[in-house]
């Protein structure tokens, strides 16, 4: 039996040229068959690095934006508590002056490892030892604000507050001192100048 092929150049239907030509298009045919599998394991490899290059990207999108939105809201924070202290300092200079005092006194108070001194009037240093007022730091500089605004600068950040004394009642303070205290007689006043 002959082929269609042969069959159709005996024919006279086609001629040698256009056989091979059919010939040669099955072959290929045949053969991009037979690779189309592979081809197409091929690109789901490439869509798979893809759709991981893409996943990727965005997470780090997603981490970059967090940390931007954290560095905001850091700043945003920082100027909160800069304006609190801004609109609500005590002017440690006038109030000498409204109570007739013309001496300051000098009132040292710990900064991390250091000692500083603030000059303040002694109605000033009668508040930060009841704990109305609190000494806040500012940049390079000591602030003097009412209790309320230092608890308000606290709960947003606590290291500004250098000192906040609590208003504690003498009978809880005499609770505290245990029986075989040595020192239990010699009770340090809360306006010992050091």
């Amino acid at each position: 039996m002959a082929s269609l092929q042969d069959q159709l150049l005996n024919a006279g239907m086609v001629d040698k040229k256009k056989a091979k030509q059919i010939e040669k298009d099955k072959r290929k045919q045949a053969k991009q068959a037979k690779q189309l599998p592979k081809g197409h394991k091929q690109s789901n490899e490439i869509t798979e690095q893809a759709k991981k290059a893409l996943n990727e990207k965005s997470a780090r999108d997603r981490e970059i934006n967090r940390q931007r939105e954290d560095a905001a809201q850091i700043k945003a924070i920082a100027a909160q508590i800069k304006q609190l202290i801004e609109t609500n300092a005590i002017d440690r200079g006038n109030a000498n002056k409204a109570n007739g005092a013309d001496k300051d006194i000098a009132f040292q108070f710990v900064d991390g490892k250091k000692i500083k001194k603030m000059h303040i009037s002694q109605l000033l240093q009668n508040q930060l030892i009841r704990g109305q007022i609190a000494i806040v730091k500012l940049a390079d500089s000591y602030e003097l604000v009412p209790a309320a605004v230092a608890e308000k600068i606290k709960q947003r950040d606590e290291s500004i507050i250098i000192l906040l004394n609590q208003a504690s009642a003498s009978s809880a303070s005499d609770a505290d001192i245990e029986e075989d205290d040595p020192y239990a007689e010699f009770v340090v006043p809360d306006d010992l100048m050091w």
